[in-house]
């Protein structure tokens, strides 16, 4: 990478800066635990010449570091899937529940967010789609750090909340649902066949939240891929070329996603598969009245600190269901 002529060929420099991040999530921790069992090891010595409290707690803090970070590393290996290690544009949209389920959707996106930035990962909203009275109608964040698709993939699906309706001035409760994409973000150096003329690329002010340039400039963008129907559209930056970079990187993803979709039922037709996905096929639910749980449908597992789960605390969630599904 230090090589003058690194960047003269885009495609290769790229390959090498994905194998470099993929080594470097093994080797950074396996580094630090290097570190950890040298210092433990002198500490290991200097207790038994001499009984020391203070260091005693060190070394059983820095015990249990190793243990949890050694566990983390062993369940990095189960995720092997060929795009496991990509980082993800997660797509958030509301489903059935009206003005509730564009809440829902922001309150999802908003968790997500959260998760990623306790893992360490670089988190950032690239589009949303605002809903009529509140909440979003769609929302697409890029999720950037090692391994941020082989855990999100877990929570590909339907996810239901149950709870006393702020839209409601009769307080009733209401069920509302949203769904959860999580797709690889692919380099460029990934083939996903596009053929810039099946795109069609429109220019449009952006509206809503934004600042006041938001209806000066024609600085939004919408890419149609004509043979798919796939339309995308970022108006979040300032910059035409940026919301136009943005919706690339989406449309890539989509589009991949189509293509694995199709594949997909190929696969279940041969082998006599029939999966049938519906709103009443929630991977998850949320309660917040009349009592208040979060219970996964897939592992059976439930916590009752809904207020802690919607603040990023999804991790065990995550780690139980591809721990039970193999990594998958």
């Amino acid at each position: 990478m230090a090589a003058p002529d690194f960047w003269e060929d885009r495609k290769s420099a790229l390959e090498t800066i994905s194998k470099l991040r993929l080594v470097q999530n093994w080797t950074a921790p396996l580094g630090s635990m290097s570190h950890r069992l040298e210092d433990g090891a002198a500490a290991l010595e200097l207790l038994e010449a001499e009984s020391d409290s203070g260091m005693q707690a060190d070394a059983e803090r820095s015990l249990e570091w190793l243990q949890k970070t050694l566990g983390s590393l062993e369940f990095r290996q189960m995720l092997s899937g060929p795009h496991d290690q990509c980082d993800t544009i997660l797509t958030i949209r509301s489903g059935a529940g009206g003005v509730d389920s564009q809440d829902w959707a922001e309150m999802l996106l908003r968790m997500y967010v959260y998760w990623g930035e306790k893992q360490g990962f670089e988190v950032e909203i690239l589009s949303t789609s605002e809903g009529e009275e509140g909440g979003i109608r769609e929302g697409v964040a890029s999720i950037r750090g090692g391994y941020a698709f082989g855990y999100l993939n877990a929570e590909r699906g339907i996810h239901r909340l149950v709870r006393r309706s702020p839209f409601d001035q009769n307080n009733r409760r209401h069920t509302s649902f949203a769904s959860v994409l999580p797709l690889p973000d692919l380099e460029e150096s990934v083939s996903v066949e596009i053929d810039e003329e099946d795109v069609r690329t429109d220019v449009f002010r952006a509206s809503g939240a934004g600042g006041q340039h938001v209806n000066k400039t024609s600085s939004a963008i919408r890419l149609t891929h004509l043979p798919t129907g796939i339309a995308v559209s970022c108006q979040n930056e300032r910059s035409q070329h940026r919301n136009r970079e943005l919706a690339w990187r989406i449309l890539r993803a989509r589009i991949f996603e189509l293509e694995e979709e199709q594949r997909r039922k190929e696969r279940e037709k041969l082998e006599g598969i029939k999966q049938d996905v519906s709103w009443g096929n929630q991977i998850r639910s949320y309660v917040l009245h009349p009592y208040q749980m979060v219970k996964d449908h897939r592992t059976g597992m439930e916590t009752s600190n809904v207020e802690g789960f919607l603040a990023g605390d999804i991790q065990e969630f995550i780690e139980a269901f591809l721990r039970e599904n193999g990594g998958q």
